[in-house]
């Protein structure tokens, strides 16, 4: 048997990276190292760039999830401009943010994460995709997942003038308000929208939950983790996705912290491996520690069960309904089982349809007072929201002519990077047996440790530990002439 195993490229995510397996004489797995090869350096960017056009640019890290960034950085500008903003546009970007999750967390559901449940782990790779999924439940209901998607997208359009790479945020409010027609046409969608995630809910009733292997394998599998859970909060404790404080508890339960956006440096530090260019985000009261689990662990999962584990209840109805069953059948809280995010989502979802409706059935909603210019520079702002993927946090400095002078982003991936690695790890040792080649089936279930966390590379990837990888191989006359590595 090799002594190495690469599953190089991983697969159903945004971004690049691999999973390197290393095994002992006796063939088990010795260690493992989940590698992310690819960088992006919108922190040095944006540096001398006037702080307000910081929203518009740091939207191109990802077209996956750009509304993100654009709220976060917006709010980190609002701070540099002392926090001046107009109410109707903070239900605005609320109203455009809710939108925008419906449609990532469609995506992930039913093109990433449905393929392992629905055409089955050991499925064959050539269909073990999105395909397969529509093969197997049905061209109407891949259709509706289709314009359920696209109804997402079009009321993101007509909120905000755009569906990718926002130009909608300004410091104090947004460029764009709703024209009474504009909601009229909203109206429809948003109510299909929430039929939707209730057969959402439904499909996965019948075809996860409805399988027992596949429940034994979220409930009993080795897709667990004995780490802390952060997510963003309002007074009640509900989940708040733009707006509130930042709630850390232990795996069982007990209030770590509870911080308001400015003070996250003092609550999370970011530590450096040589191997990958994400960084490792920890609880920095704690100190680094290592990739250890328990209850002393200074490592946290920021995920949407997360964010549910974090929540004494939801702030709408039929979600805290949801929130219930799901907690309920589950049989703990919080829940360790990470194969659950795929459930959260969908709870999530229900949640963000009936805010859709909150905000579409607000009378203030076709204002014109959208936005307030600001009279000050005040140098230093902070914004956090819930990206799809976990918090999400911009914190920016500037001069007193509004001259961007410093940027860190710590985003929803990389808060995850530490539990992704050590669940790939220790579902890589569960699953490889000492002297059995592993099966292409069991090399995708390692990869469902991490696709359970949704990551997004692209935006994770802000790390400099040394020289870029480089690789260069020269051919003559169609043979391997010469060879030159770097880092690699």
């Amino acid at each position: 048997m090799a002594k190495k195993i690469s599953i190089d490229p991983i697969t159903r995510l945004e971004g690049h990276g691999k999973i390197a397996i290393f095994l002992d004489d006796a063939g088990g797995v010795e260690d493992c190292y989940f590698q992310i090869p690819e960088l992006r350096g919108f922190e040095r960017f944006v540096v001398g760039r006037p702080i307000e056009e910081l929203p518009r640019i740091v939207t191109r890290i990802c077209g996956v999830c750009p509304a993100s960034h654009h709220m976060a950085s917006a709010k980190a500008v609002d701070g540099c401009f002392g926090h001046q903003i107009a109410p109707l546009a903070l239900k605005l970007r609320d109203l455009y943010y809710h939108a925008h999750y419906i449609h990532s967390h469609i995506a992930h559901f039913y093109a990433l994460a449905a393929p392992d449940f629905v055409c089955g782990p050991d499925s064959d790779p050539a269909t073990r995709n999105v395909l397969g999924v529509v093969a197997k439940v049905g061209l109407e209901i891949g259709g509706a997942v289709v314009r359920a998607r696209a109804q997402a997208q079009k009321i993101q359009q007509i909120v905000g003038g755009r569906t990718t790479h926002l130009v909608w945020c300004l410091p104090g409010g947004v460029s764009k308000g709703i024209k009474k027609e504009e909601l009229d046409a909203i109206r429809p969608m948003v109510d299909e929208l929430y039929d939707f995630t209730q057969f959402s809910l439904k499909l996965f009733k019948d075809v996860v939950l409805g399988n027992p292997a596949y429940v034994d394998l979220i409930l009993n599998g080795p897709y667990t983790l004995d780490v802390q859970q952060m997510g963003l909060v309002d007074e009640n404790n509900a989940p708040n996705f733009y707006d509130g404080k930042v709630r850390v508890v232990d795996f069982q339960g007990n209030e770590i912290c509870k911080y308001a956006p400015e003070e996250y440096t003092q609550n999370v530090a970011e530590h450096v491996e040589p191997w990958t260019y994400l960084k490792f985000p920890y609880l920095k009261k704690r100190g680094w520690k290592g990739f250890v689990e328990g209850i002393d662990s200074s490592i946290y999962c920021a995920t949407p069960l997360a964010r549910l584990n974090v929540a004494d209840r939801m702030a709408t109805p039929a979600a805290q309904e949801a929130y219930e069953e799901m907690f309920s059948t589950l049989g703990q809280k919080p829940c360790r089982a990470l194969l659950a995010q795929h459930w959260a989502r969908l709870v999530e979802m229900v949640f963000d349809a009936e805010m859709l409706r909150k905000y579409r059935d607000d009378p203030e909603i076709t204002g014109d007072a959208f936005r307030v210019v600001p009279d000050r520079i005040t140098g230093e702002g902070v914004g956090i929201v819930e990206a799809m993927r976990g918090t999400l946090t911009h914190h920016y400095t500037c001069d007193e002519k509004g001259v961007c002078t410093s940027a860190n982003l710590i985003v929803g991936t990389t808060n995850n990077n530490a539990a992704i690695h050590m669940v790939t790890k220790k579902v890589a040792k569960a699953m490889i047996r000492p002297g059995a080649e592993p099966t292409q089936g069991i090399l995708n279930m390692i990869e469902m440790a991490f696709r359970a966390f949704d990551p997004c590379f692209s935006c994770a990837t802000h790390s400099l530990p040394g020289q870029m990888p480089l690789e260069v191989r020269i051919f003559k006359a169609g043979e391997p002439h010469r060879e030159f590595r770097r880092g690699c």
